[in-house]
């Protein structure tokens, strides 16, 4: 699982002052940027290196609770199911203080592509060998009980 901590700011909050809910899906695409990147699969370097590229195609979210200006947020990551060419993420926002707290969850599907041509295609072999030590399926139930611990 990887934790990436981010600070809601005034430009992410909506009328009534908490997270406007669209921003729960930035903040889950820097949390996977970084954890890539944490990997050793910076994108830019990827695309440059094999011509390839990660798009997402599937995102869905479940919003729990509010979270307001000034709060900081911890945004984990962890794969669900790896494949020959995509990877199911489970993302989850967690309100680190002052008391924690779910406030959204999601899971995200990406998959590979080659740049140019924009078809799909199979996970460059260093892309998967990166991503399988980082493989822990679960259930969310067992994701929510491993981060509260």
């Amino acid at each position: 699982m990887h934790t990436w901590p981010i600070r809601v700011y005034w430009e992410d909050t909506d009328a009534g002052g908490i997270v406007y809910y669209a921003n729960y899906l930035k903040f889950f695409e820097r949390a996977r940027t970084e954890w890539l990147r944490r990997l050793g699969l910076g994108q830019q370097g990827l695309r440059e290196r094999t011509g390839g590229m990660f798009v997402v195609s599937t995102a869905e979210a479940r919003y729990l609770r509010a979270a307001r200006l000034d709060d900081r947020l911890d945004i984990r990551t962890r794969i669900r199911e790896l494949g020959r060419a995509s990877l199911t993420l489970q993302q989850q926002a967690w309100r680190s203080d002052p008391t924690p707290a779910l406030l959204c969850e999601g899971t995200v599907r990406i998959g590979w592509v080659e740049a140019e041509s924009m078809r799909p295609g199979r996970l460059p072999a260093e892309v998967t060998a990166a991503l399988a030590g980082a493989v822990a399926p679960t259930t969310p139930a067992a994701f929510e009980k491993d981060v509260c611990a």
